[in-house]
C-alpha cells in the first residue's frame, strides 16, 4: 500500500493508520463487553443462538460504531503518535532537515482522506445494509424500535387530500381527533371529522369512529354523520410509527428518495432524516478538521509531555462533540435548517484549525 510513497510520508502514515486502528479496536472491545453485560439477560431469555449474536448483531454493530466516532479517534490517534514524535524531537529533526511544516502535513492529509473515504463508504453503503440485519435482530430478541411521540400530525396522502390527527398511538394503532380534507385546487370538496381512527390489521383498513362531515359541490353542501365507517386510504400505521434507527438502514439514494416522499406528504419529521443525510457528509469532512487541529496541538514539544497534549486534545474533541449535539438539537426541534445546524460546528472548527495551523510553525 505504501510502496510508492516517499519514506517520510510512509513513516507518518504507518503510525497514523496503525494508531487509529489500534485505538478503535481497543474501544470496540470495551464497548462490546459492556453491551454484552447489558443485553445478556435478553440473550438468555430468548435463548439466542451464539452464531446469531456474533454474526447478525456484533459483526453488524462494529461498522456502525467505527463510523460513529471515526473523526474523534482520528483526532486522538494524531495527537498520540505526533506528541510522541515531538517528545523524541523527531518533528524538530524533520523540520531541521529542510522539510516545511506544510509539507509535513501531507501524509496527515492522506491518512485523513483514507479514513474519511472509509467513513463515507460505511455511512452511505455498508452500514445501511448491515443495519437491516442488526435492527431485525434487535426487534426479534431485544425489543421493537417503533415509537411515536408526535402531536398535531399533518400529512398529504394524495394530491389534494390531507389528514390531521391530534395524536397517534403506535402501540394501539389509534389516532385521535382525526380530520380528512379533500380539495379541488383551492376549493374544499369534502371534509370528515372523527373522534378517532383505528387500524384494522385483519382487514388492512381503517375504521373511522364517531364521524361527521360534508360534501361540497359548488354552492351545495350535503351533511352526513355516523358511528363507524370502514375505509381504505393511502395511509399505513408505519407512516406514523417512526423507527428510532430506521434511517440507518437506508443508503444515500434511499434516504434522499424517502426525504422527497416525506416532503410531499408534509411530514413533520422530515428534518430528522435531513439531519442524518447531512451528517453522513459532515462527519467524514470533520476528519480533516480534527487531523489539522491534532497536528497543531501535538507537534510542539511541551513540558507537560504527552499527557498534557492528550488532555488538551481530548478537551477540544469533546467540545466539538458538544457543539455537534447542541446544533443537532436545534435542527431536531425545527429552530434552524438541518444543513446549517449540521455544518456549523465544522465551519467553526475549520476556522480554528486554520488559525492553529498558521500559528503552529512559529
Amino acid at each position: 500500500m505504501f510502496k510508492f510513497i516517499p519514506i517520510l510520508d510512509r513513516y507518518i502514515l504507518k503510525k497514523f493508520i496503525g494508531t487509529f486502528v489500534f485505538s478503535i479496536l481497543l474501544i470496540i472491545c470495551i464497548v462490546i463487553v459492556f453491551d454484552i453485560s447489558e443485553k445478556i439477560e435478553d440473550f438468555l431469555t430468548h435463548d439466542v443462538p451464539l452464531h446469531e449474536i456474533v454474526f447478525d448483531y456484533y459483526l453488524n454493530f462494529i461498522p456502525y460504531f467505527i463510523n460513529l466516532f471515526a473523526y474523534l479517534f482520528t483526532f486522538i490517534a494524531v495527537i498520540f503518535f505526533t506528541s510522541r514524535m515531538a517528545a523524541r524531537t523527531e518533528i524538530v529533526a524533520i523540520l531541521s532537515g529542510g522539510v516545511s511544516f506544510y509539507r509535513l502535513l501531507r501524509p496527515y492529509m492522506i491518512g485523513a482522506a483514507l479514513i474519511a473515504g472509509l467513513s463515507l463508504y460505511l455511512g452511505n453503503y455498508l452500514i445501511p445494509q448491515a443495519s437491516k440485519t442488526r435492527l431485525e435482530f434487535e426487534s426479534r430478541y431485544i425489543g421493537s424500535h417503533y415509537v411515536n411521540q408526535d402531536h398535531n400530525i399533518h400529512r398529504q396522502i394524495a394530491p389534494g387530500a390531507f389528514i390531521y390527527m391530534e395524536r397517534y398511538d403506535s402501540e394501539e394503532n389509534v389516532g385521535t381527533r382525526f380530520t380528512l380534507e379533500k380539495f379541488d385546487g383551492l376549493k374544499m370538496t369534502m371534509k370528515i371529522s372523527a373522534r378517532e381512527i383505528r387500524w384494522d390489521s385483519l382487514q388492512s383498513r381503517w375504521s373511522i369512529i364517531d364521524y361527521s362531515g360534508r360534501f361540497i359541490k359548488g354552492e351545495k353542501e350535503r351533511l352526513f354523520k355516523g358511528t363507524r365507517i370502514d375505509t381504505v386510504i393511502n395511509l399505513s400505521p408505519k407512516d406514523f410509527s417512526r423507527a428510532q434507527n430506521v434511517m440507518e438502514s437506508m443508503n444515500s439514494s434511499e434516504l434522499a428518495e424517502y426525504i422527497r416522499n416525506e416532503k410531499t406528504k408534509g411530514s413533520d419529521s422530515v428534518h430528522l432524516y435531513e439531519i442524518e443525510q447531512h451528517r453522513r457528509l459532515a462527519f467524514p469532512f470533520a476528519t480533516f478538521i480534527m487531523t489539522l487541529i491534532g497536528v497543531a496541538v501535538s507537534s510542539r514539544k511541551v513540558r507537560g509531555g504527552i499527557g498534557m497534549q492528550l488532555a488538551i486534545g481530548i478537551s477540544i474533541g469533546f467540545t466539538f462533540i458538544v457543539f455537534m449535539q447542541l446544533f443537532t438539537s436545534y435542527a431536531s426541534s425545527g429552530v434552524m435548517p438541518a444543513y446549517i445546524a449540521v455544518w456549523i460546528p465544522n465551519a467553526i472548527f475549520a476556522v480554528i484549525a486554520i488559525f492553529m495551523i498558521r500559528k503552529a510553525p512559529k
